[in-house]
């Protein structure tokens, strides 16, 4: 998987609600509902599902941040 931040858009510096923000507009863009005929919109969407479980949360961000665990 590509690094969650580059997935987001958004810098390793960003606040948790800059990466809420920027998770919230991706997943909307590219939920596979309001992109029934883009057959790839389903793994950006799963992409961007991903990258937020990593930056999303401040333990498993950390962990990430650290080299512990692997996107």
């Amino acid at each position: 998987m590509r690094d969650p931040y580059e997935v987001l858009g958004v810098a390793r510096n960003a606040s948790a609600k800059d990466i809420k923000s920027a998770y919230r507009k991706l997943a909307k863009k590219h939920h596979p509902d309001q992109n029934p005929n883009d057959p790839k919109a389903k793994d950006r969407f799963a992409a961007a599902n991903q990258a937020y479980e990593i930056v999303g949360d401040e333990k498993t961000r950390a962990a990430y941040d650290r080299g512990e665990i692997d996107a």
